[in-house]
């Protein structure tokens, strides 16, 4: 626990991170553009830092929660940045969701000062975050991952060393395509029982007791949906993010796969009704709105 940690990055999911750390007695400090964020982390014990730049020379892994792709390669690329302030040795941890490009990318220019860069995106939502319970999917190299595993045990629950750099945000990609898919396929098959006289409660129990079952029909739909409070934490904004960024890898690999292109469109003209702001559980609002409707 002697290493020194930092987090950029002080949301719902970055704060729960840090505080997890903070609480098992991690060295741990933050930084976020928001003042309120640094004062919610600071109550949680973790060292609030006013500069983004002193944070990245004073620390020995450094722990990046940001919301896409171009915030993770300014913060390590742009002036004032990772690579321009932190010392050889560092190790970057960057739980975002990312592209695989832009890590490999970050990664070949902060290896040239002797930084490690290690993709690491996580599921789980905020309550994961706050618990140390949530999952990470890693690409990295074998002694970078080594170095910063009891760091990584500390505030997760599982991790996957997926292969190199940029197959942690590959495999991100593609577990949020099922999960975009899971969600309409479930809203589909639930509606389609209340039609035919069946409750979609015992229906849900009777998927998670046979193979349709998946993490929509065991945590999403029975905490989120069936309740009617939307309040996952994570966002339709967000999703819609991660549902372009597997359309997109699809498209750079030349792949035709009509599936996710369908739950990619369906994704995207749900904007014309839920807000990016939205819990990203809202979705099945357009599959049968009187079913799982807000009544708003």
């Amino acid at each position: 626990m002697s290493l020194k940690i930092g987090v950029i990055g002080l949301g719902n999911m970055g704060g729960g991170m840090a505080a997890t750390l903070a609480s098992k007695g991690f060295d741990v400090s933050g930084f976020d553009l928001a003042h309120t964020a640094l004062e919610k982390a600071q109550a949680k014990g973790v060292k609030p830092v006013a500069e983004r730049e002193q944070l990245i020379a004073s620390v020995e892994v450094l722990i990046l929660s940001l919301p896409k792709a171009e915030h993770v390669e300014a913060v390590c690329l742009g002036a004032n940045g990772i690579l321009a302030l932190g010392k050889p040795g560092l190790i970057v941890v960057d739980t975002t969701t990312s592209t695989p490009e832009a890590s490999r990318k970050v990664a070949a220019a902060l290896k040239v000062k002797g930084i490690a860069f290690i993709d690491a995106p996580v599921s789980g939502g905020p309550k994961g975050a706050a618990t140390g319970t949530m999952s990470m999917v890693i690409g990295a190299e074998d002694d970078d991952l080594a170095r910063v595993m009891p760091i990584l045990e500390g505030m997760s629950g599982t991790r996957v060393h997926i292969g190199q750099t940029g197959a942690g945000n590959v495999a991100k990609i593609a577990n949020n395509m099922l999960t975009a898919c899971h969600l309409i396929s479930t809203a589909e098959a639930l509606s389609m029982a209340a039609k035919a006289g069946v409750d979609p409660a015992k229906l849900l129990e009777g998927l998670n007791a046979g193979s349709g079952r998946s993490s929509a029909t065991q945590a999403m739909f029975p905490t989120w949906v069936m309740n009617k409070a939307y309040d996952s934490g994570f966002t339709m904004g967000l999703m819609r993010k991660d549902v372009g960024l597997a359309r997109d890898l699809s498209a750079s690999l030349d792949l035709d796969l009509p599936l996710s292109r369908a739950v990619a469109d369906l994704w995207q003209a749900s904007s014309a009704t839920l807000p990016d702001a939205d819990d990203f559980c809202c979705i099945v609002e357009r599959t049968d709105a009187p079913l799982f409707g807000r009544g708003e």
